[in-house]
């Protein structure tokens, strides 16, 4: 069904451009995919600006499937901004493991914190003070308004370049054109946005790239800022997570106790803990390390 879609779309796009007739067709097709194939998750079933930003938070460089437990953990762990602000940090790595990337669970506790002290508790709408919150760059922001507060923004991701990727900027699927970059992309977002339901329709978008990505591949390769994420066994990122595993079971620990309980070189443990100190995630006392701030 996607290829003829995509063949009605192509040919035209090709003689009339992006045009009012280009865009219905176009939204017809995400929209048909997803009334008949689009998935339920959590975040989907409210609408609570806190939920949704975990869930957003979450979703950053993790797959779906790993996200759905630990985020409905989390969110009954810590139900709102001011159950996460008042939690510790211990705690909130604590329900974080199993996702990785532990700063964002740092990050999402002082976002909280800003939201609960500054804004009294109520995540703000605006870009502008979005992105003064910890951990929010100009995506997160776009997605936040979109899937929060169902405003219309430019949210471009992994599976939303896949879809525009797939009907408007290559000829085939097998990634050996130049690179497309989020610039030029910009423009097709823009003109395609469904304004009454963004928050519908960029779901609807990601379950049709979801779908895409398994079809042809990873279409993403098209992007100009695409970064093959580097192997994690062996990485620093798997070391700094053995360090904050352990410390999190075990307490307060030496550096020589790190050595002996990750299996790591004390060089790594050592460099490990630099980053974490620097990072806020771990501090030190009596020759000791923690989870927690100096």
């Amino acid at each position: 069904m996607d290829e003829i879609i995509r063949k009605n779309i192509l040919e035209l796009y090709g003689r009339d451009g992006l045009c009012d007739d280009v865009v219905k067709l176009f939204r017809e097709g995400i929209y048909l995919y997803y009334r008949e194939s689009g998935r339920v998750l959590p975040w989907r079933e409210t609408d609570d600006p806190y939920k949704i930003a975990v869930s957003e938070i979450m979703l950053q460089q993790t797959q779906v499937d790993r996200v759905v437990g630990k985020y409905l953990e989390f969110v009954e762990r810590f139900p709102s901004w001011e159950g996460l602000a008042g939690a510790s940090l211990e705690d909130v790595l604590s329900a974080w493991q199993g996702l990785g990337y532990n700063r964002r669970g740092r990050f999402l506790r002082e976002m909280a914190a800003a939201v609960v002290d500054e804004y009294g508790g109520v995540l703000p709408p605006d870009e502008d003070l979005l992105l003064k919150l910890p951990g929010i760059g100009k995506a997160t922001a776009a997605s936040i308004r979109a899937f929060a507060f169902n405003l219309p923004s430019i949210y471009i991701e992994t599976n939303v370049r896949t879809v525009f990727f797939y009907f408007f900027f290559m000829e085939g699927v097998d990634g050996a054109l130049t690179p497309v970059s989020d610039k030029a992309l910009t423009p097709v977002v823009e003109a395609t946005l469904d304004r009454e339901n963004p928050r519908m329709w960029y779901n609807a978008l990601m379950d049709y790239g979801t779908m895409l990505k398994k079809k042809y591949g990873n279409l993403s390769v098209r992007s100009a800022h695409y970064r093959g994420q580097s192997p994690f066994k062996g990485s620093n990122r798997e070391v700094r997570g053995k360090i904050l595993r352990v410390l999190l079971a075990d307490g307060a620990l030496t550096p020589g106790q790190l050595v002996s309980m990750t299996g790591e070189s004390r060089e790594r443990i050592r460099y490990g803990l630099e980053q974490l100190v620097g990072e806020g995630m771990v501090a030190k006392s009596d020759g000791k390390y923690h989870i927690g701030e100096n």
